[in-house]
């Protein structure tokens, strides 16, 4: 979801929210407009969407892992890339920002 793959309706053939309905959840305008919020963060700081979101989780000094979701080969390298980032105080307060306004968008 927060690769920004489904955002505007797009729905990739072997992507989960295509397959599966138990995901439904994560299809609703606030799930999208808050994940449109979350991929413009990362763009605007130079940043992959998923790969953000994934050192954002590795931030939290309370995950003792992260539990990552590849289907491919070339995303599996992309989430493993992820550990080597390091986010920004800045790109810190702007995801912080975007979960003060909308804490549970995917309920």
């Amino acid at each position: 979801m927060l690769s920004g793959k489904y955002l505007d309706g797009q729905r990739p053939a072997k992507g989960r929210l295509t397959l599966y309905e138990r995901f439904k959840r994560y299809t609703s305008e606030r799930a999208e407009s808050t994940t449109r919020a979350y991929v413009a963060i990362a763009k605007r700081h130079g940043l992959d969407p998923a790969q953000m979101a994934l050192a954002f989780v590795n931030d939290r000094p309370f995950v003792t892992a992260n539990i990552i979701g590849a289907t491919t080969l070339e995303q599996l390298k992309s989430n493993i890339e992820s550990a080597d980032i390091v986010l920004s105080t800045e790109v810190l307060g702007d995801i912080e920002a975007i979960h003060l306004q909308q804490p549970n968008p995917c309920p």
